[in-house]
């Protein structure tokens, strides 16, 4: 049956506590409402809860806990040790991952648990090194065998979850015992895929980390196999699905070359729209096992309190004036302006269209110091570069998702108190939509007059 559950606690419970309450039974009246006290005195829960037939599922919403100072002070290490191997924790210290950010703390122990889940947390939060951490606990390092495997929607994407991955499995500093590395394959448009034909017959990776197409394109060719994989991520899986062409080749391959018995399936973005009716699907179409769990972090505040809106209302004719205007008065250290297609600005563009190289070219590049891009809303996926202060919507976006995206460019350095901001550049008849953006995604705009 169909049990979807809201969680507000005024205590931090340990996980398995919290991941127990999922397994009452309840009565088959679809119109039933329960509340269900939680038993242990010390962590009251409360939840409403939905009953359908023939479905059972568990919805985690975890709004604006009060976790006690124990809690807060959790490392990586504490939360991991004992589940990921102990080289990777030691490599992620390294490299800076010490401290989890808020949403790994809520993230990780129901990922370790080994429960389905659907990470639903605003952009740059750490959902990509939380389950990264998940496939190092999950693979065998000594079997030469496919056995995770990440969906992107993106080859800029894939090559930013993959180079994570490789430095994660990269072998500590001072390391004297044998450890087996792991290998991690990226298997992207554009890609030459001749190479990574004769590298899958020879010597199989343990990560793939792939395209939709390329993937498809080595599946049909009988080149790799998944009846190995353990783990499966599909990160922006609501990108994924909005691409027509996309999600017939991942329903097919959720469903045909891989069966939710023998995995743990993993599906990730900061936006998952209906996403009721996206859990019921999950199991409906046996995308995932029937107690997937919805973990949905900070879902009152879905940006950082530490990003700013602001809008400029000025006629088409006074866009390009008023942008440079802008630019002139915040002396951007690092900027992305988002525009709906090429012609307005008669600049270097990031957009599909562009040639794979180039795009790569082009990040390398803007990655080594400040930079000002102008993309199309092909960058407002997955894209990391953390210095980026400011973002110009030069056209405002089409739905409040992409606004959310876009805006999730910058923002993106945990812990950090800076202030960052959005503006967007409208014609007065646009103002009602970035209303009713504010109102869907709960921000603030404030004018700019010239």
């Amino acid at each position: 049956m169909l049990a979807s559950t809201t969680m507000s606690f005024t205590m931090a419970p340990s996980w398995s506590q919290i991941l127990s309450t999922s397994q009452f039974t309840f009565p088959e009246n679809p119109t039933t409402k329960l509340p269900i006290r939680f038993p242990y005195e010390r962590w009251p829960f409360h939840f409403p809860i939905r009953t359908s037939r023939g479905l059972c599922l568990a919805a985690l919403s975890c709004r604006g806990t009060s976790a006690d100072a124990a809690v807060e002070a959790l490392t990586l290490q504490d939360i991991c040790g004992g589940k990921v191997p102990q080289h990777i924790l030691k490599r992620a210290e390294e490299v800076g991952y010490v401290m989890p950010t808020d949403i790994q703390r809520q993230f990780l122990p129901v990922l370790l648990s080994g429960k389905d889940c659907v990470l639903h947390a605003q952009t740059g939060s750490g959902k990509t090194l939380a389950y990264l951490l998940l496939i190092f606990s999950a693979i065998n390092f000594q079997r030469s065998a496919v056995q995770a495997l990440v969906i992107v929607p993106t080859r800029e994407l894939g090559m930013q979850v993959t180079k994570v991955a490789r430095i994660l499995a990269a072998k500590s500093t001072g390391a004297h015992h044998i450890q087996k590395s792991c290998t991690i394959m990226a298997l992207l448009d554009g890609g030459m895929l001749k190479r990574h034909k004769s590298w899958l017959k020879a010597e199989p990776p343990e990560v793939v980390i792939a395209t939709i197409a390329s993937l498809t394109q080595m599946i049909e060719r009988h080149v790799l196999k998944l009846d190995s994989v353990r783990v499966l991520v599909v990160d922006e899986v609501d990108f994924i699905f909005n691409s027509s062409k996309q999600a017939h080749a991942l329903r097919k391959l959720l469903t045909a070359h891989l069966t939710i018995k023998c995995r743990q399936t993993v599906f990730a973005s900061a936006s998952i729209p209906q996403h009721h009716r996206f859990l019921y699907d999950c199991v409906q179409h046996k995308w995932t096992k029937n107690d997937v769990v919805h973990i949905h972090a900070n879902s009152v505040e879905p940006m950082p309190s530490n990003l700013y809106h602001n809008f400029l209302i000025c006629r088409k004719e006074e866009r390009l004036s008023s942008l440079l205007y802008l630019l002139r008065r915040d002396v951007p250290r690092s900027s992305i302006i988002f525009v709906a297609e090429q012609g307005d600005l008669e600049i270097a563009l990031l957009e599909e269209d562009v040639n794979f190289n180039a795009r790569a070219t082009l990040l390398s590049d803007i990655r080594e110091t400040g930079f000002l891009l102008v993309a199309t809303d092909l960058a407002s996926r997955g894209f990391d570069l953390p210095q980026t202060t400011h973002i110009y919507n030069f056209h405002l976006p089409r739905t409040a998702v992409d606004y959310l995206h876009r805006a999730g460019r910058t923002a993106r350095l945990p812990f950090s108190t800076q202030r960052f901001s959005v503006t967007s550049l409208i014609q007065p008849e646009e103002r009602f939509v970035l209303q009713r953006f504010e109102n869907e995604l709960m921000f603030r705009c404030i004018e700019v007059v010239l």
